[in-house]
C-alpha cells in the first residue's frame, strides 16, 4: 500500500497586512522588505481565530475535495509551532472534535518549518504499516501571536495560515515515494522563542515580552537553509531520478533569496521552484501545504506529476518528501 494524496485545501485569514501597512508601524519600507525577502504582504489571524480554527477551515476544504467524511479518518496530524495551548491539550485533539472525526486518533507534531514534511512521512509510515487507511495532515500557524512587532528583522517575515492534505491507502505506483528527515540540534539557538518553556519559564514581572517572541540569527539560518535545500534535493533524487523528471520543487516559503541562492548554488533552474511567498510570507509548517493547495487551485498539478517538497527551519530541522501526485 502507498500513501496517496487524495486532496488538499487551505485557509488564509481575511486580514491582509501589506508592507506599506507595516511601514506605518515600524521603520521600514515596501522596497526594503521586498528586496530582502520577496514578500509584499502577509495574512493575520483575527483576534478570535486560534491555530485550530485555521486548521479546521483548511481541513474541511481538503475533506470536501477528497469526498471523504470526517468519520472515516483514522488519524489527524497537526504540524504547528503555535499550538492553541502550551503543551496540552493538543491542537489536533481540538481539530478532531470540531470535525466530528469520531474514529480518529490525533496528535501534534513539532518540527517548526519542516513540520509538514515530518508529518507527511509519519502519515505515510502509518499507512504503509497497515494500521490506518485515511490520514489528515495539517500545517497550521498563527505566528503573528509570537512575533515582536517592534523588531523589523523578524516581524516582516511571518504570516498566518493553514494547509491540509488527505492521504489514503491505495495500491498505486504514486503517493509518497520516499522522504528524507534530518536535524542539526547544534543550531537550536539560531531560531528560538527563548522563554516560556521549561528551560526558562515565564516569571511575571521579570520575563521580557520580547523573550516570548521569535528571535533569529538571520545569517546563520540563511546559510543553513541554502545548504539544506541542496542536500535534501540530492538525497531524494538519489542516483535514479533525474532532476528533469520533477514537475515542481515546492520549498518552505521562508525567504525568496534563500530559494534563489540555492537554485544558483546547485545549478537548478529557478522556474522549477513554486514560490508564493510574495502574498503569504513565511507561514512555517503551513507554507508547503498552502503552496500545494494554491497550485491545485491554479490547475498546475496533474495526476502522475512528480513533486519534491523541501522544508527547513527551527531545530534546526530539514528534509523533504518525494511525491507522485
Amino acid at each position: 500500500m502507498k500513501a496517496v494524496v487524495r486532496a488538499v485545501g487551505s485557509y488564509l485569514p481575511n486580514k491582509r497586512l501589506s508592507n506599506n501597512d507595516l511601514s506605518r508601524m515600524i521603520e521600514t519600507s515596501d522596497e526594503w522588505i521586498y528586496s530582502h525577502t520577496g514578500i509584499r504582504a502577509r495574512r493575520i489571524a483575527a483576534d478570535d481565530e486560534a491555530t485550530s480554527d485555521l486548521a479546521v477551515a483548511a481541513a474541511r476544504r481538503a475533506l470536501a475535495a477528497a469526498d471523504l467524511p470526517a468519520e472515516r479518518l483514522d488519524l489527524i496530524l497537526v504540524a504547528t509551532a503555535t499550538p492553541d495551548y502550551n503543551g496540552f491539550p493538543s491542537t489536533a485533539s481540538i481539530v478532531q472534535e470540531r470535525l466530528h472525526a469520531c474514529n480518529a486518533g490525533a496528535m501534534d507534531l513539532v518540527a517548526a518549518c519542516t513540520g509538514f514534511v515530518y508529518a507527511t512521512e509519519t502519515a505515510s509510515c502509518f499507512i504503509k504499516s497497515g494500521s490506518v487507511r485515511n490520514v489528515l495532515v495539517i500545517g497550521s500557524e498563527t505566528l503573528s501571536r509570537i512575533v515582536d512587532w517592534r523588531d523589523r528583522n523578524t516581524c516582516v517575515l511571518f504570516g498566518d495560515g493553514a494547509g491540509a492534505m488527505v492521504l489514503s491507502a491505495e495500491e498505486s505506483e504514486g503517493g509518497v515515494l520516499r522522504s528524507f528527515l534530518r536535524s542539526e540540534g547544534k543550531g537550536a539557538e539560531y531560531l528560538v522563542v527563548p522563554e516560556g518553556g521549561s528551560r526558562r519559564p515565564y516569571h511575571a514581572g521579570t520575563t521580557r515580552t520580547e523573550d516570548l517572541c521569535v528571535q533569529m540569527n538571520g545569517r546563520k539560518v540563511y546559510t543553513f537553509a541554502v545548504r539544506a535545500i541542496g542536500e535534501t534535493i540530492a538525497a531524494l533524487l538519489g542516483n535514479d531520478i533525474p532532476l528533469t523528471d520533477l514537475a515542481y520543487i515546492v520549498p518552505h516559503q521562508a525567504n525568496v533569496r534563500i530559494i534563489e541562492a540555492a537554485a544558483e548554488r546547485f545549478s537548478i533552474d529557478l522556474s522549477r521552484f513554486y514560490v508564493d511567498i510574495e502574498e503569504f510570507a513565511n507561514t512555517s509548517a503551513a507554507s508547503i501545504p498552502i503552496a500545494l493547495a494554491e497550485m491545485d487551485r491554479k490547475g498546475l498539478l496533474k495526476r502522475g506529476d512528480l513533486l519534491l517538497t523541501v522544508g527547513f527551519g527551527g531545530g534546526l530541522t530539514y528534509g523533504g518528501n518525494l511525491i507522485r501526485w
